[in-house]
């Protein structure tokens, strides 16, 4: 049985407990927050861009973009990859768990070669647990202002393999905030932007009645709009994943903080009601010794 100090111990410590849990539940509504006001302003400037390179082509009457194919883009099974948007903290539930279990899922059909690009500590480990193979791995920002170089660390990549025709396709699976608060896993395709990325594309229309016209150097325009497009795309993706993150954070901070509640309620019952009977055996104590006195000192009383 538990003694009152070491009660008090408990409840000194789940006390403590829940002053972390009740920061890190502050700054995860913070963080999530500021991601959702950039998420807000990257859709408007990400469906201007997608405009941008709609236009372009029915300016130039073309399919597609005008890109440098891979060299193996005739092969009959096509090499794809996977860039997966995870964690590096913890206390996020089943975040990463659930990503990686839709990675395997949505890859476990694919016969041709796979990369395997993470960003986050957790999930390679997860990956690698289900026998992936990570082929490179990137630092998770920390900020708003961290992820620019992510990007661009990760462009630099995909700019060399296809330089050499490594990769033919790429694909982002990441979590994404939905409706009602909560987020789901998704994957989305990055690359090439060809005839199938633009079937995808046309149910964008043009907000005006009037048609656009290109100004300027066509060819630079471009290769202008297609870089645009994968780093809005790509910055998109990773502010919706730290914005799930942080709202999956704030929901296992929540549950931890109900749990520390109906402890230390549970802890402070158990402390009174053992106070409360040391109390009452002092006290029976006091009042045995009070009788024991006063039989003691009647019986010692001398007979008149």
């Amino acid at each position: 049985m538990d003694s009152l100090e070491s009660l008090t111990r408990q409840i000194a410590g789940a006390k403590d407990l829940n002053g972390i849990v009740r920061t890190m539940k502050a700054m995860a509504a913070a963080n999530i927050g500021q991601y959702e006001i950039a998420m807000e302003s990257l859709g408007d400037y990400w469906t201007n861009v997608s405009l941008g390179l709609i236009a372009y082509l029915k300016h130039i009457n073309l399919e597609s973009p005008i890109i440098k194919q891979s060299k193996n883009f005739k092969k009959e099974h096509k090499s794809i990859c996977a860039i997966v948007f995870g964690s590096d903290q913890g206390f996020v539930g089943q975040f990463n768990d659930s990503l990686s279990q839709y990675v395997e899922k949505s890859l476990s059909s694919h016969e041709g070669k796979i990369e395997i690009w993470t960003v986050g500590v957790r999930v390679p480990l997860l990956l690698a647990d289900m026998g992936m193979t990570v082929t490179k791995e990137f630092n998770l920002p920390n900020s708003i202002n961290a992820i620019t170089a992510l990007i661009g660390s990760i462009l630099i990549e995909v700019e060399k393999n296809r330089e050499n025709g490594s990769v033919d396709e790429y694909y982002l699976f990441y979590n994404h905030l939905v409706k009602e608060g909560s987020y789901q896993q998704e994957k989305l395709r990055l690359f090439p932007l060809d005839a199938k990325w633009l079937q995808e594309k046309k149910q964008l229309k043009w907000p005006t009645k009037k048609q656009p016209q290109v100004i300027g150097d066509s060819s630079k325009l471009i290769h202008r709009l297609i870089r645009e497009y994968l780093f809005v795309t790509l910055y998109k993706s990773c502010t919706e994943s730290l914005a799930s993150e942080n709202f999956s954070r704030l929901n296992a901070m929540q549950r931890a903080e109900k749990n520390i509640e109906e402890l230390l309620d549970e802890i402070g019952h158990t402390y009174h009601r053992l106070r409360q009977s040391s109390i009452d055996e002092e006290l029976f104590d006091v009042i045995s010794g009070f009788t024991a006195l006063k039989k003691e000192k009647h019986n010692k009383k001398p007979l008149e």
